[in-house]
């Protein structure tokens, strides 16, 4: 079950709304039914199953559990034992379960050993195992843990709180007038998130993501934009749920989007995007670096260390969301702007280039299609597709035609020969090469694999017939089709005359299959 996902979600979070509601305007709104809530609805999202070994399967949930334990105590020894050499320990110690989970599949493919929002949680881990570092964390309450690290509104995809900030509120129990102020934003950030994700980003993904996910430099133009705008409006509208439930419960999560495409430079867009995301890896990753780098003076510039600082952060940024190339690609993009912009801004203080009124609005759009431009690298959109070795596919299937494609990578210098039969008789046999522009632009040889057949006046005849496409060959094999239910092959079409019956009279009685008659090419039964 993923969060947020559909309206079933929505419909099992009215049994922890009307309650946390009811709590709240009796003033008796506090962390315990919270905590309930939590624990449910963990247990719900964690029931997918994981081979974990060779025939060992085991549900997230016990993943989950044992991932628990083995952070509380990483976190409970580190408070305990400073020693030397304890920090760094403790710092591969957490973060060994997220590495397992990452890069032990890309050795053993078919083990995975994880569960759902791994990464995030890791991030709350770290905070804790950081604030014990710089004794701004003194105690660690056992259930105050355990909900900081599976709060079940922000379990998946964040926002990144901070252990402390989120201490205060779980111990906090709110008066009436508080619950009400929380409950009006959490109203707003509900009806937001409705807006951005299910209408708008739902909107761009059907119009144009599709449409531009395959094709030349214009569509990946087009593709870049789509994908921007989507990539923030299905984010910001997930990041908004949360905020909405967690305000509910009596969580102040903080926000993780401010406007970030009227970012006036690359600096400050950092400051708007992703914002719990980027400001724990400001101040746990790159603001170390550079406390370490002058504490032991590893460099005679400042301005070296802090750019160095910048691709040791983004480049882990990178590595955090895959180990594919393009991610570590996009981390090295935002490094090198992000420096490249201190540069110019220290060398153009002097010199007031891009100042004036055209610039307060072209700097953001400068800054916009910069930001667009990583996002096209983030995506693999650039990344080609490994074809696969054979793809057969039934596309479409209606009253009057049959259509599809049919691609050996082995054989593709020869066309494929298809027989159609309707009801176990062959009405026709087509040669799958008409030219299809989608093929060749996905790298599938000359593009000529395509197939269609225009079906007879029998087929409307108001009875159900099954159109059967097979591949002429040694075995022969029935093609088959993605967009095609379980019983592929049925079209049931009325006569004219029938459309013009009264709708009383009720639809004619569907003709059973008839038995399939000896053919040249066997016909396989419909599944």
């Amino acid at each position: 079950m993923n969060p947020f996902a559909d309206f079933t979600y929505f419909g099992l979070l009215l049994y922890v709304a009307i309650p946390a509601i009811i709590l709240g305007l009796f003033g008796r709104a506090n962390s315990r039914w919270a905590f309930i809530a939590t624990l449910a609805f963990c247990a719900m999202q964690f029931q997918k199953s994981h081979e974990v070994w060779q025939g060992q399967r085991v549900q997230e949930i016990w993943i989950a559990l044992g991932y628990l334990v083995w952070q509380w105590a990483v976190a409970a020894g580190f408070l305990r034992f400073k020693g030397r050499g304890a920090f760094s320990t403790a710092l591969v110690l957490c973060i060994l379960p997220l590495c397992v989970a990452k890069y032990v599949p890309q050795f053993a493919p078919h083990t995975e050993i994880g569960f759902f929002g791994i990464s995030y949680v890791t991030f709350r881990a770290l905070d804790v195992v950081f604030s014990i570092k710089d004794n701004v964390v003194k105690a660690i309450p056992p259930l105050t843990y355990v909900a900081y690290l599976f709060f079940f509104p922000t379990v998946s995809s964040g926002p990144i709180d901070r252990f402390r900030r989120f201490s205060q509120d779980w111990q906090r129990r709110r008066s009436r007038d508080e619950f009400l102020n929380d409950l009006d934003v959490a109203v707003q950030r509900l009806f937001r998130g409705f807006l951005y994700k299910f209408i708008i980003a739902a909107l761009i993904e059907k119009h144009f993501m599709d449409r531009f996910s395959v094709g030349g430099a214009g569509h990946v133009v087009g593709y870049m934009y789509a994908y921007t705008f989507y990539l923030f409006f299905d984010f910001a509208g997930y990041s908004a749920f949360a905020i909405a439930v967690s305000y509910m419960l009596g969580i102040h999560t903080p926000e993780n989007f401010n406007k970030p495409f009227l970012a006036p430079n690359i600096r400050d867009f950092w400051n708007r995007w992703h914002i719990s995301l980027s400001f724990w890896f400001r101040d746990h990753i790159y603001m170390r670096f550079l406390l370490a780098a002058a504490k032991g003076k590893w460099f005679k510039n400042k301005h070296t260390a802090s750019y160095v600082g910048l691709f040791l952060t983004f480049g882990l940024m990178g590595l955090w969301h895959g180990t594919e190339w393009y991610y570590l690609l996009y981390g090295v993009y935002h490094a090198t702007l992000l420096s490249g912009y201190d540069w110019f801004a220290r060398w153009n203080k002097t010199r007031n280039w891009f100042d004036g009124p055209f610039w307060k609005w072209g700097n953001p759009v400068l800054t916009f299609h910069a930001i667009a431009l990583g996002l096209l690298l983030f995506s693999g959109r650039l990344s080609p597709k490994p074809l696969p070795e054979r793809e057969e596919v039934v596309e479409k299937l209606t009253c009057k035609e049959i259509s599809g494609y049919i691609w050996n990578k082995k054989t593709q210098k020869t066309p494929v020969t298809v027989d159609i039969s309707m009801d176990g008789h062959i009405i026709g046999r087509v040669v799958a090469n008409e030219y299809r522009e989608d093929l060749a632009e996905r790298g599938m040889g000359t593009g000529h694999y395509g197939f269609h057949l225009t079906l007879p006046a029998a087929a409307r005849d108001g009875h159900e017939h099954w159109v059967v496409p097979v591949v002429v060959g040694t075995p022969s094999r029935m093609i088959s089709g993605p967009d095609i239910a379980d019983q592929p092959y049925i079209v049931h079409c009325p006569t004219p005359e029938l459309k013009q019956t009264n709708k009383s009279e009720g639809p004619a009685t569907p003709a059973p299959a008839p038995a399939p008659t000896p053919a040249a090419t066997p016909v396989p039964a419909p599944r």
